[in-house]
């Protein structure tokens, strides 16, 4: 930095900020908690020298990535970043299930308030319907066993809820 106010890692450190100290940029004087937990976390050699072997340009996101690694370490030391993602996870899987439930249950209550009213024929499709049973009446005893109490035939105007 030189002349003025050394950064943050130079006064943490309690050195002499160079010109080009490679901390500087990416640790400003007027955020000393920010490399201090980096710090803390990683180590100031560490951190040296992974923004040494990333290019200028992806600096800014490595220290970001860094800074924020660093404070899910010092809230959870064991998973870091990786529990507070699972956290997340978790919490967008039970949310997504109360939804499911919700949306369930909103079509069970609008089907329970939807008026059973029964489908009426057309006259043309009445009469095919008549046709058909006439000229099928005499093999009736083929396709039903009326002994058997398998095949009642059941009312297909009767509307059943799958819910109730």
């Amino acid at each position: 930095m030189g002349g003025s106010s050394p950064c943050a890692s130079c006064k943490l450190l309690r050195r002499r900020c160079a010109k080009d100290c490679i901390f500087a940029p990416y640790f400003p004087s007027d955020d000393p908690h920010k490399f201090a937990i980096v710090h803390k976390v990683f180590g100031a050699s560490n951190v040296s020298k992974m923004l040494q072997e990333i290019p200028v340009h992806q600096r800014v996101d490595a220290v970001s990535s860094l800074v924020y690694e660093a404070n899910a370490r010092v809230r959870d030391p064991v998973y870091g970043c990786v529990g507070a993602i699972s956290y997340l996870q978790n919490q967008v899987s039970q949310l997504q299930m109360q939804l499911a439930a919700t949306q369930a249950e909103m079509i069970c209550i609008q089907m329970q308030q939807e008026p059973t009213l029964p489908t009426q024929l057309d006259q043309d499709d009445e009469k095919a319907l008549l046709l058909a049973s006439s000229n099928n009446f005499n093999s009736i005893p083929q396709h039903f066993n009326f002994a058997s109490t398998s095949n009642v035939i059941q009312d297909p105007l009767k509307r059943e809820s799958l819910w109730t």
